[in-house]
């Protein structure tokens, strides 16, 4: 681990400013890139702490806030730790700013945070990786998917609605990717279930997409996240464990 330091700033998109929090090695050098998408809650400072986390094992770390055409973060008001109870209530704020984004815009956007990542110092040259959670492990194959020129790894964690009816389904995308893939699915999740990882790894094996796809026994939708009451430890150290082995290869 290093010093980090961590920063809010601005990025300016087609459609205004996206507000950003960037996270990287206190050094002045450059360092690999990576591509952090959010979950339904938002850019906020349990993430943030994600991104310093991972920072200090040598990445410069890009963690957008993808609903700012909404406003900027946090676009709706969050408690300090985000129980069962809250959730209904926050997600019914939330969700027409989250049905707003689009599949078409969230890649104009990805160009952009891409772009962004690509020109400065602070990145090492060469593809970066990407990672999400929640919705955001949907936009980190998207982008995969989208970019294949620029994306070398992409991990997905308790992503729901990898597999749909929807022709633009992420699984009907993954023939486009060559980047490295990690999926660490939570086995109490019904936006992603056993058959659905089934259909998403033929898709995968169809494609020759190389991948790794687990399953988290006993972890709920929302594992990683510290602030809310699906984190779970054990389940965390794990995907911590795995997303730094897939960059390390790839990165």
């Amino acid at each position: 681990m290093t010093n980090v330091r961590g920063e809010s700033i601005d990025l300016t998109t087609p459609d205004g400013t996206a507000d950003a929090y960037l996270a990287h090695p206190d050094d002045g050098a450059p360092h690999p890139g990576v591509l952090l998408y959010m979950d339904a809650f938002g850019l906020r400072p349990a993430l943030e702490a994600m991104a310093r986390r991972l920072a200090g094992h040598g990445y410069t770390v890009l963690v957008p806030n993808v609903i700012h055409r909404s406003g900027r973060a946090p676009v709706v008001e969050l408690p300090e730790f985000i129980d069962p109870g809250e959730r209904p209530e926050l997600f019914a704020q939330l969700g027409p700013h989250l049905q707003a984004l689009t599949p078409e815009v969230a890649m104009r956007d990805a160009g952009v945070y891409l772009d962004w990542l690509a020109a400065s110092p602070l990145v090492a040259d060469g593809p970066v990786g990407t990672a999400g959670y929640c919705m955001g492990g949907v936009l980190a194959v998207r982008t995969a998917a989208a970019y294949p020129d620029r994306v070398a790894a992409a991990g997905a964690f308790h992503a729901g609605r990898l597999v749909t009816d929807a022709e633009d389904s992420p699984h009907r995308l993954v023939d486009r990717i060559t980047a490295e893939l990690y999926f660490g699915h939570a086995d109490e999740d019904q936006s992603m279930s056993t058959e659905h990882i089934k259909a998403l790894e033929q898709a995968l094996d169809a494609a020759g997409v190389r991948y790794r796809s687990e399953l988290y026994e006993g972890a709920h939708h929302g594992y990683t996240q510290t602030d809310t009451a699906a984190y779970n430890a054990e389940a965390a150290e794990r995907h911590w464990q795995a997303m730094l082995d897939l960059f390390g290869r790839a990165l």
